[in-house]
């Protein structure tokens, strides 16, 4: 391997529940409006229409417990979400092959700098700003599916300061795990180390410094932070 010119980035690296080895990440793809209370509450029409993606930077994505307020925004909502690790990919994957590729599951929070997203959809610009920002993406340790299998069901919600502010199951997704993974790889190649937020459940709300956020996926895990 030839030397750099500048030091190499340290690689992104996840936790994995029980294990010391850790899961590097290469990607991340988020999945908007798939729940179709959401996508009602932001102004949309829930029908099964094809689902659309953006991304976050591998490095938006870290385990730990504290969520530090961004810059440039007054308005950041929480969005949890069930999270999938990739450990195999490819390009044009079948539905019925799709799980195959996945290694595990976590519990994710897309934060969001939703006054700098507003602005943006009034412009016709991308989101970038309001979605791919430090420390937007905090994740629970994952899960192996070869230990809890793909789950098609389970509660799915956030509290903040011990009130319930998003409740949802995963059988109310609009487009299944599978299904995101088939149409994702027909517009890219998957690798291992992709990792994709498959979309949020209504109830998306503000949080302001000193908050307590917990949430959770049944039968997946857990994961608090306090916004700092």
């Amino acid at each position: 391997m030839r030397a750099t010119v500048i030091p190499a980035p340290q690689p992104v690296l996840l936790d994995v529940d029980g294990m010391m080895e850790q899961f590097p990440v290469r990607r991340v793809y988020c999945v908007g409006r798939n729940y179709a209370d959401h996508a009602i509450e932001m102004g949309h029409d829930p029908s099964r229409e094809p689902p659309f993606f953006f991304q976050k930077n591998a490095d938006n994505l870290y385990n730990g417990d504290t969520f530090p307020y961004p810059s440039a925004s007054s308005n950041v909502h929480y969005e949890v979400e069930l999270v999938m690790a990739l450990a195999e990919g490819g390009a044009g994957i079948a539905v019925e092959d799709a799980l195959s590729k996945v290694y595990g599951y976590a519990v994710g929070v897309d934060f969001t700098r939703r006054d700098l997203q507003d602005k943006a959809k009034k412009m016709s610009r991308p989101w970038e700003a309001a979605k791919a920002f430090e420390k937007s993406g905090p994740v629970s340790a994952i899960v192996p599916a070869a230990r809890i299998g793909h789950p098609k069901t389970g509660a799915v919600w956030l509290d903040v300061n011990g009130t319930r502010r998003q409740s949802g199951d995963l059988n109310q997704m609009i487009w299944s795990p599978a299904e995101i993974i088939a149409e994702l790889s027909s517009y890219f190649t998957l690798a291992p180390g992709d990792v994709i937020m498959t979309g949020t459940p209504a109830g998306v709300g503000a949080v302001v410094k000193g908050d307590q956020v917990t949430c959770g996926i049944d039968g997946v895990g857990q994961l608090s932070l306090t916004v700092a």
